[in-house]
């Protein structure tokens, strides 16, 4: 188990650009499974749950060619699919849980796949019924085997229906697209998730041939096509990593701007952030975060206390709520934090309790933030990462505490951000890896 050391209390200063998105190259990388031609994709990040996923393409069969750093040429024109029947794949794809996706591709192709339960953060039930419904509307057949976790999805051949799903889910939409664009007549998805990371696999997809109206929309139709070929695919900035450098900035009072932040891409995350008194300018494509000593949150028009939430695009990604969180903490005024998707992601709020912050966790899905101005700094302390978005929060508070603090369990914030130490370091943090 590796752990950063963190001296707190430096500001911050420079230039630092986003990894590509993880949430995107999960999805896209699956996607290569689709297609026996080479497929490129650039931009891509070099972080743990990523390189593990490119690994299991590798060990499925597909051929892995590293062209520079960030990208990579997939040729998937060999696939074993009895691997996923061996011991070794039971355990490799059960830690990652983003290899749920390889399930649409494989059955798209070859009629069957198999996975066990996969794994993840742990902030919760995270259901797969979406999923699976989705495949079954398209006529496969499933078999859950509750002794081993694990799954059994078979389709002889998969048919074009009119579904709609029960959540908008990301991850579900895009494993149930990946599946439609080969089968037989149309597809209808409502109800469908609009992420940026789906109407990205929605860009790639046709690009290789496939026919998806709608991107962007919660209303998805997919006219099925035999086969597709290669192309080549970019990913976007990664809008979580972005959204955490702002609230860094903030919290530590730095002066830095975000290269090729996109803002177009960003939805209502920079408006959010201006809501608890967050300044930002847009200088062409990067994101300008001046050093403020203070932030004050606003309130709501009829004066009662500002209530941020998640919601599914384009409302705010559940994501970043750990890092709002953790900033209010020095902001002047309260925040309700409302985390609604999952019941397990705010019981981090202990460490920051134990730094000195004043936080009310009101039930496992909110907490009220009584917010220091900074008047008074948190405290350096001993913790561990829950999770990949609980792990920069609490990074992000030691990077503002008094002291040194030791942060263990960073594999997980190792699973979603690109040797964070390392770049935070050039911008004048004092952050080691043991």
């Amino acid at each position: 188990m590796a752990s950063f050391i963190v001296e707190g209390g430096h500001r911050l200063s420079g230039e630092i650009e986003a990894q590509g998105a993880k949430n995107e190259a999960l999805q896209v990388i699956c996607g290569v499974l689709l297609s026996k031609e080479k497929v490129i994709i650039n931009n891509i990040p070099d972080i743990l749950d990523v390189n593990n996923l490119i690994q299991l393409m590798r060990d499925l069969g597909v051929e892995v060619e590293k062209l520079a750093k960030g990208s990579y040429s997939f040729k998937a024109d060999k696939i074993d699919i009895d691997y996923m029947k061996t011991d070794v794949f039971r355990k490799q794809s059960a830690s990652l849980r983003g290899s749920v996706m390889i399930l649409g591709p494989l059955l798209a192709r070859y009629g069957r796949a198999y996975l066990p339960k996969p794994g993840g953060d742990k902030i919760g039930r995270r259901r797969l019924d979406t999923h699976f419904q989705g495949f079954i509307d398209l006529g496969a057949k499933l078999n859950f085997e509750y002794k081993d976790n694990f799954f059994k999805v078979e389709a002889p051949e998969l048919k074009g229906t009119y579904m709609l799903l029960d959540e908008a889910s990301v991850t579900g939409t895009a494993n149930i697209l990946l599946a439609a664009v080969m089968a037989k007549g149309t597809t209808t998805i409502y109800n469908a998730a609009c992420e940026p990371y789906v109407q990205q696999l929605c860009k790639m997809l046709n690009c290789m041939g496939a026919n998806i109206k709608g991107v962007g929309s919660n209303l998805l139709t997919i006219e099925g096509v035999t086969e597709l070929g290669g192309c080549e695919h970019t990913l976007m900035p990664d809008m979580i990593e972005i959204g955490s450098f702002i609230g860094m900035a903030a919290m530590t009072g730095s002066e830095i701007t975000i290269k090729n932040a996109l803002k177009s891409d960003l939805g209502i995350i920079p408006m959010q952030f201006r809501r608890i008194g967050i300044q930002m300018e847009e200088r062409g494509d990067d994101l300008h975060i001046p050093a403020q000593e203070h932030y004050e949150i606003d309130n709501f028009i009829d004066g009662s206390i500002m209530n941020i939430s998640d919601a599914p695009w384009p409302g705010l990604t559940p994501d970043l709520l750990s890092v709002f969180l953790v900033i209010a903490t020095q902001a002047k005024g309260s925040l309700l934090i409302h985390q609604k998707m999952f019941e397990s992601r705010l019981f981090f709020v202990d460490k920051l309790i134990d730094m000195g912050a004043q936080i009310i966790l009101c039930d496992p899905h909110r907490a009220t933030v009584i917010g220091h101005d900074k008047k008074l700094a948190l405290r350096a302390s001993k913790m561990s990462s829950p999770d990949i978005r609980a792990g920069v929060a609490l990074l992000i508070a030691a990077l503002s505490a008094e002291g040194t603090s030791t942060i263990d369990n960073i594999e997980q914030i190792d699973r979603g951000y690109e040797w964070i130490d390392r770049r935070l370091n050039k911008l004048g943090a004092r952050i080691t890896r043991l």
